[in-house]
């Protein structure tokens, strides 16, 4: 298997978990966009090393930045699917859940003329407790699915679920779940994929276990968001371990990035999930 699955997820800086406590759903609006110039930079950056990514895209952003989204296919990236408003699916519920995914499906079809195969839920929130989720991802027609971190975290994890790609059963289909980036260490699974771990950890951490997925002919999936490369973002006050989380190394994810385009093939996640043996 040639290749990483290297994603992003396209949403704004305000629109973040951490961030919700201050700048809830019902502002968003009057908050200054800055993703499109975020990830114009992004694009250019995998331009520079002939990688093209999938890019899960949030539909409330979608529906106001839809040039971005066309540019973003028009440069040879995969448009998949993040949700509508950026909820958890034990907040959403199932029916809530069902009818945010069918808006944003609807909305990139109708941006882009091509329904998404993949999709990802907001903070990997398809856990034990929302599983329900996986069927209605296939009831919807995904191939795919990246919901699933099968960690330990306060927010979301899952970490009994298998460290790579695989199929999963569904009362409405099989769907190949593709979960993050992880290492293992003794009885414990450390995350690696995401784009705070990316901010924390030397990057030749992650390609360390890159590097040894690739000798074994599987794929790894690193994840980030536009947001990560732009360090000048407003401040509104985020305090504690928020305020770490959020803004730690904001003026290194580049380079970091920059680091592991480098020295690994990366491609879009559905070219994978098309390629998977019993796909």
């Amino acid at each position: 298997m040639k290749g990483h699955a290297l994603t992003i997820d396209l949403e704004e800086w305000f629109q973040v978990l951490n961030l919700r406590a201050l700048v809830p759903p019902a502002r968003w609006d009057r908050m200054e966009r800055r993703t499109p110039a975020a990830t114009a930079g992004l694009l250019a950056l995998l331009a520079d090393h002939g990688v093209k990514a999938t890019f899960f895209c949030l539909g409330w952003l979608a529906e106001r930045e839809p040039e971005l989204i066309r540019r973003i296919e028009g440069e040879g990236h995969e448009i998949a699917s993040h949700g509508y408003g950026h909820c958890r699916l034990h907040e959403l519920g199932r029916e809530g859940f069902r009818q945010d995914l069918e808006r944003s499906v609807t909305l990139l079809e109708e941006i882009t003329g091509r329904r998404p195969t993949g999709f990802r839920a907001c903070s990997f929130s398809i856990t034990p407790g929302t599983a329900w989720g996986l069927e209605e991802v296939a009831r919807l027609g995904f191939t795919y699915d990246s919901s699933v971190f099968p960690v330990r975290h306060p927010d979301y994890g899952w970490p009994s679920f298998a460290p790579g790609p695989g199929f999963v059963e569904t009362g409405a289909g099989r769907l190949l779940e593709f979960p993050p980036l992880t290492a293992g260490l003794g009885r414990w699974r450390l995350p690696l994929g995401g784009g705070g771990y990316l901010r924390l950890l030397p990057a030749r951490l992650l390609s360390g276990r890159l590097g040894r997925l690739e000798r074994r002919g599987l794929p790894g999936c690193i994840y980030l968001h536009p947001w990560e490369l732009d360090p000048d973002q407003p401040r509104p006050g985020l305090r504690g371990l928020k305020a770490f989380r959020h803004y730690l190394n904001l003026a290194r994810t580049e380079r970091k990035l920059r680091y592991l385009l480098e020295r690994h093939p990366f491609r879009p996640m559905g070219r994978i999930a098309a390629a998977w043996p019993g796909a």
